[in-house]
């Protein structure tokens, strides 16, 4: 075999232990939640050294990062980059089928986001990143935020912040927890009512009275 065969054969190799490494971590955090999963634990389900999970990701924390960047489904933000042309055609039906869809992320990435709720409160470094992921959301949504006064886009931001969390937090008391009765056609209805209104922009030709 070539110098060149072999260098692609243990990127390969290095590629598969990456993804297997993952995939491992993405099941036992679904499983047992994040603080309850070792590092040994990950290495030992995939079958190698804790040297070699080191190799891949600096800590347990960098492979739950690596996780929610994989790109095996759309991301959050692209989720709100599509609510930002949602709001520019102002139609109630199609806000609604934002939520429906916004409901799958969820259901597809539950276990993502349980891991993730525990990291943010169990790893100070964690905070910083969780925040600025939420700021970035806001700021995506470029085409709503013009439609605010400049002095009221931090509450433009704000009502979006408010939607992230509020989606989130029903979801898991909702679906995960089972806490929230309520069909899925109900929970979508309920939802498009509050938010559709609550996100509108402020009329550019009204004024406030004097």
């Amino acid at each position: 075999m070539t110098r060149a065969g072999r260098g692609n054969l243990r990127e390969e190799q290095k590629r598969q232990t990456r993804a297997k490494l993952m995939a491992s971590a993405r099941a036992l955090f679904a499983e047992r939640g994040y603080a309850a999963v070792t590092i040994d634990d990950v290495a030992a389900d995939v079958g190698c050294s804790r040297a070699t999970f080191y190799l891949h990701f600096p800590g347990k924390l960098d492979i739950l990062l690596a996780l929610a960047q994989s790109g095996d489904t759309p991301s959050w933000l692209s989720f709100y980059e599509d609510l930002d042309h949602v709001l520019d055609g102002d139609s109630r039906d199609d806000f609604a089928g934002w939520v429906s869809r916004a409901l799958d992320w969820f259901a597809t990435n539950d276990e993502l986001f349980r891991a993730w709720d525990e990291a943010t409160a169990l790893e100070p470094e964690f905070r910083e990143i969780a925040r600025a992921g939420i700021a970035a959301l806001p700021d995506s949504m470029t085409r709503y935020l013009a439609r605010w006064p400049d002095d009221r886009r931090d509450e433009a931001r704000l009502r979006i912040e408010l939607l992230v969390t509020q989606l989130e937090r029903f979801f898991q008391r909702w679906d995960t927890l089972g806490t929230i009765d309520g069909s899925r056609e109900l929970a979508v209805e309920v939802l498009t009512d509050v938010w559709h209104t609550a996100l509108s922009a402020p009329d550019p030709t009204s004024h406030p009275a004097p």
